[in-house]
């Protein structure tokens, strides 16, 4: 079952657009820091919780079933994006040195949490399984291949693959030519 509109129009979100379909299995946190726009789908057991740089979701996005968008930095899904099944998005992780304490629990004077905005372009699609890191940009048009770590920026219109993520090809692109047909229908 998804929210009725008068329900999230309710729940303090930032900014919410029309036709937005959030299932009533995904935990929010953090929605005075969350932008939803128009034509969103939020499926079940999906944790979306928004920090200090909050998360922005653009137009026409699809966040399938149990993804996670957490984290102290900004997020950001641009218009027509896709994430497939049980992606994990962190805008923040600890320091896995061993210079450091790690996890919630310990004072911030004892770890070392790095933070740092991740973006998605318009028209990136994530594969199932992805985990994507702080501080990544990936840019127009461009694709992650399923069970991929990606922990540096992807360039435009490329597909990306493996642990860690690596070009694998350019990737075909009537997406605007689309996008235009779409909007203009």
């Amino acid at each position: 079952m998804f929210y009725k509109e008068e329900e999230l129009r309710e729940m303090g979100f930032k900014s919410l657009g029309k036709n937005v379909l959030i299932s009533d299995k995904a935990e929010i946190y953090g929605k005075g820091n969350i932008s939803i726009g128009d034509n969103v789908r939020i499926d079940d057991f999906c944790v979306i919780s928004a920090g200090e740089g909050g998360i922005e979701i653009g137009n026409n996005v699809h966040i399938a079933v149990f993804c996670s968008l957490i984290g102290k930095g900004k997020i950001a899904l641009k218009a027509f994006a896709g994430l497939s099944s049980r992606i994990s998005i962190y805008s923040s992780t600890d320091d896995y040195s061993g210079n450091f304490l790690t996890n919630p629990t310990v004072d911030m004077e004892f770890t070392n949490v790095i933070s740092g905005d991740v973006i998605l372009g318009k028209h990136v699609i994530v594969g199932s399984g992805t985990v994507i890191l702080p501080n990544v940009n990936i840019g127009d048009y461009s694709s992650v291949a399923a069970l991929s770590l990606v922990s540096k920026d992807v360039d435009e219109g490329v597909i990306v693959g493996g642990i860690p993520a690596r070009k694998l090809k350019d990737r075909v692109n009537n997406l605007k030519e689309l996008e235009w047909k779409y909007l203009n229908r």
